[in-house]
């Protein structure tokens, strides 16, 4: 398995794979493929979700030492458009600045991912024309490589995210790191 290169399965809408995406590139002895997928598309239908527990995921932020949590006024936020882009910014060698730039414009920003602002400053912060990057949302290429990239994640068993996938393992949840470390072979 010492081979294998992880793949991160996340969704910019979500806080717990910001604080993932924000530990995952200095925890994992490899850098793993940024994978972005539809959350809500990966979960098994069920009941409406919870609304999560603002004041755990302050706390886990705090203790990883990241910035406070800046909750956007609309919440949850749609993320279906900030995907089309992060699809986007990964065919052109850019998710993980892209992704980066997003997440922590929503969660330490507290700007609206639904905004495309909010967008457009994500791609500016790693090089992104904000013509090309809007165009790019549009193309049929970009939708159907979220589809498959979300229906990848499914069919790896992805049922939640954050996700680390292995070779047939798959991690999930904020504390996926951990696992994943040690099944990959240990810290950088």
């Amino acid at each position: 398995m010492g081979q294998l290169q992880p793949v991160f399965y996340y969704d910019l809408g979500s806080p717990h794979c910001y604080m993932v995406a924000e530990t995952i590139m200095a925890t994992l002895p490899v850098v793993p493929e940024w994978e972005p997928v539809l959350g809500s598309d990966v979960a098994p239908p069920g009941p409406d979700p919870e609304t999560p527990d603002r004041g755990q995921i302050e706390a886990l932020a705090k203790e990883l030492g990241l910035q406070p949590i800046r909750w956007p006024a609309i919440w949850p936020p749609d993320s279906g458009r900030a995907m089309l882009a992060a699809t986007y910014a990964k065919r052109i060698g850019r998710a993980v600045a892209f992704s980066l730039a997003a997440f922590r414009q929503t969660f330490a920003g507290g700007r609206d991912l639904t905004d495309e602002d909010t967008v457009l400053i994500a791609g500016a912060a790693c090089e992104m024309h904000p013509t090309a990057l809007l165009k790019g949302i549009e193309l049929g290429a970009t939708r159907t490589a979220l589809r498959t990239a979300t229906e990848r994640a499914r069919t790896a068993g992805v049922m939640q995210l954050p996700a680390i996938q292995i070779g047939d393992q798959v991690f999930a949840g904020t504390d996926a790191v951990t696992p994943a470390v040690t099944a990959r072979g240990g810290p950088r």
